[in-house]
């Protein structure tokens, strides 16, 4: 298992290549990348903050849950804090278990998880000023079906 909270971009093609090697007795790998979304075009950045130590302690608990709730074989979290712009990564997001089916559960518990429930606080620029992002309800209801 590896969770990494960070500031600096991800080589998600070199991140995903790492993960996979060497994993001979999985038969699934699935990989997802969150990207910073501009829905209107009117962003300039958004400002992710968390607290160093809490943060971390919180996505390994998930990752360890999410280990053993569909038997993944390994789990990679990495999570980028700071100032990021439109089409920049946001997040990352792997996991490999024997079978696909847990692989792709496991993922998507695990993204529903950072979406709704990690210790992130996101704000988001434009050109009008700053604003908190709040929760959205879907995101609520996604994580409600785990």
């Amino acid at each position: 298992m590896d969770v990494r909270v960070q500031s600096e971009p991800f080589d998600f093609g070199a991140e995903a290549g790492r993960f996979a090697e060497g994993h001979h007795t999985m038969g699934a790998v699935v990989t997802f990348t969150g990207i910073v979304r501009d829905d209107d075009g009117t962003l300039d950045r958004m400002e992710i903050e968390h607290y160093p130590g809490m943060t971390e302690r919180a996505l390994e608990a998930h990752a360890r849950e999410a280990q053993e709730r569909f038997s993944l074989g390994d789990v990679l979290v990495i999570h980028r804090h700071g100032a990021l712009r439109p089409g920049e990564m946001i997040m990352m997001v792997a996991t490999a278990a024997p079978h696909r089916a847990d692989a792709f559960e496991g993922a998507q518990y695990l993204m529903d998880y950072l979406k709704s429930r990690a210790p992130f606080w996101k704000k988001e620029y434009t050109a009008d000023g700053a604003a908190w992002v709040a929760a959205k309800d879907e995101d609520e209801d996604a994580l409600g079906r785990w």
